[in-house]
């Protein structure tokens, strides 16, 4: 079974990775405990969506969708939608 994810960072709510492993919880460890390159500045992350498919062919394919332009756009709407944006950053664009 392999899984293509989502995961979100709690410090920096706006960064998201997609990814796609055999081994989901080893791989969110690796990604918390700062071992990987692409990840390690943005720690902790916390898995916002997941979806297991039958084979690694299936699950590449997905997560290489999901990473295109329009794969990002569907992601941020239905699957790991973007955090609230805070008040004082509503309040500084009511002003423009």
């Amino acid at each position: 079974m392999w899984y293509v994810y989502i995961i979100r960072s709690i410090r920096f709510p706006n960064q998201i990775y997609i990814g796609a492993t055999s081994d989901l919880k080893r791989r969110m460890v690796a990604h918390n405990a700062g071992k990987s390159s692409h990840t390690a500045k943005f720690t902790p992350w916390d898995l916002c969506w997941y979806c297991a498919f039958p084979d690694k062919f299936r699950a590449l394919e997905f997560e290489r969708y999901l990473k295109s332009h329009s794969g990002r756009a569907f992601a941020n709407k239905r699957l790991c939608a973007a955090p609230p944006k805070t008040k004082l950053h509503q309040e500084s664009t009511n002003d423009l």
